[in-house]
């Protein structure tokens, strides 16, 4: 059966139309409604770490796994209590050297919101919540040179280890750019997968350094949310 792993950036009231990527935030009642659809559909919503087995095909049931990308305060503000209500797990991609900062990568294009907090991260992850890296400064990776690129994936890591004390398990490339030599360093530096912004659906047994997502956009009403879970709908846009 193929896995569908969500990929959601904010979840917070959406600003004002015209708002460049204002698509990529989802307001918190669609999230909840989209997370009640999921337990109506018979499925479990699962971080990275809890999804490991499925992907490996050591385990079978329906799942989905949930992501979130950048680390944003209204992440667990908004989305954890929503996760924790439904029983769901989720994992959240941090940016390792910006914990407590703004999504800085992004100036001149959006308003800048706030990221998670050391204190953020440590409830995220004490609610048995998974956490993620992206980085160390949100790097596009095509565009560094091989010492700079390993340095921010495997220094990331490390980073996120030493301040959160728990395993970083699963990366994700920041604006979805990598190259196979990238894919050799993520797995060099330790991590089981990690996740693109290629959309569809994940058979399980396939590359895990380059894992397909379902994108979840503000307009993403529930009959499109249940299309892209359960039918090619994604898998056709990949």
């Amino acid at each position: 059966m193929n896995i569908p792993i969500l990929m959601y950036h904010q979840i917070d009231v959406p600003p004002a139309r015209g708002t460049p990527l204002r698509g990529l935030v989802v307001a918190p009642g669609s999230f909840a409604r989209q997370m009640g659809l999921l337990r109506l559909l018979g499925y479990q919503g699962l971080s990275m770490r809890d999804l490991e087995p499925y992907l490996k095909r050591e385990k079978k049931g329906k799942v989905v796994g949930i992501t979130f990308d950048d680390g944003y305060q209204n992440n667990v503000r908004n989305a954890l209590p929503i996760l924790k209500r439904f029983g769901f797990t989720a994992t959240c991609y941090g940016v390792s050297s910006m914990i407590g900062g703004t999504n800085s990568w992004d100036h001149g294009i959006v308003a800048e919101k706030p990221l998670m907090t050391l204190e953020d991260w440590l409830a995220w992850r004490d609610a048995g919540m998974d956490i993620g890296s992206h980085t160390r400064t949100h790097a596009d990776l095509s565009r560094l040179g091989p010492d700079e690129a390993r340095e921010q994936i495997a220094g990331s890591k490390k980073e996120l280890e030493d301040r959160l004390g728990c395993e970083v398990r699963h990366f994700c490339y920041p604006y979805g750019r990598f190259g196979d030599e990238h894919r050799t360093m993520v797995r060099q530096a330790g991590y089981l997968t990690a996740t693109t912004t290629r959309r569809g659906r994940v058979i399980p047994g396939e590359d895990p350094m380059a894992l397909k997502r379902v994108l979840v956009a503000r307009a993403t009403h529930l009959l499109h949310f249940a299309l892209k879970l359960t039918t090619a709908y994604e898998d056709r846009r990949g």
